[in-house]
């Protein structure tokens, strides 16, 4: 094989191995515009069970955790035309398709510290413009939790207080920083927001209640010293 003969292999080699990746990119955006652009599901519907006096098992038990992936409501900034769903988890899998609920804290609707994560490049890029005092709300199939940021912080991947929980319900968003680090960033972008009203959405057909899972309705904070967000696909 001659000099040119191989050149020629290389370059359809790699315009193979380029037209693989484009291919690849191409498929996992698809697959985050879906998510993105997904209609919110119906709020579950709740079964209540009557039991009797004397009955054995008469404490009911919690509602089981959602599937990671699972859609659960949508997350806006309007200061910064932040705009993202969030979904159960935060997986590299789940957070590839949107934002995403960190495991083992409080949904919107029950008492402590809600937190949320979501990539620099993508869902959470416009957290770098973002204030205190901004306004963020999250939209649940029937209700809407409106947020006011108190603070910001800078800390290390091991800095899991930020999780933990607090006296009033709040929303802590956690993303990776710097936001234009070239390779895996070192330290966690946090944002605090403290809830300043809720209500059912007009239109829903829904009573005032609370919706929602009841996992860890207690508002405990994470289970274990697991870092924030351990891999930075950046």
């Amino acid at each position: 094989m001659n000099r040119t003969s191989t050149l020629r292999w290389v370059e359809r080699a790699l315009i193979a191995i380029g037209s693989g990746l484009a291919l690849w990119c191409a498929m996992i955006l698809l697959e985050a515009r879906f998510h993105q652009t997904a209609a919110a599901p119906p709020p579950p519907i709740t079964v209540t069970q009557t039991v009797l006096p004397g009955d054995a098992g008469a404490a009911s038990a919690p509602s089981p955790a959602p599937a990671a992936g699972t859609w659960l409501g949508r997350l806006d900034a309007p200061s910064v035309k932040l705009s993202t769903v969030v979904l159960e988890g935060s997986d590299d899998g789940t957070l590839s398709r949107g934002s995403g609920h960190i495991e083992d804290t409080p949904f919107p609707g029950q008492p402590g510290n809600v937190g949320i994560a979501g990539h620099r490049d993508t869902t959470f890029r416009a957290l770098r413009n973002i204030h205190v005092g901004d306004a963020l709300e999250y939209k649940t199939a029937d209700r809407l939790y409106r947020y006011r940021i108190s603070k910001t912080m800078i800390v290390g991947p091991d800095d899991v207080y930020v999780l933990d929980p607090t006296p009033q319900p709040a929303l802590t968003l956690v993303t990776c920083y710097p936001f234009e680090f070239i390779g895996h960033a070192p330290r966690r972008f946090i944002v605090r927001a403290d809830l300043v009203d809720d209500q059912a959405r007009v239109g829903n057909g829904m009573g005032a209640g609370k919706a929602g899972p009841t996992r860890n309705a207690g508002g405990a904070g994470p289970s274990g010293p697991s870092p924030l967000l351990p891999r930075d696909r950046h």
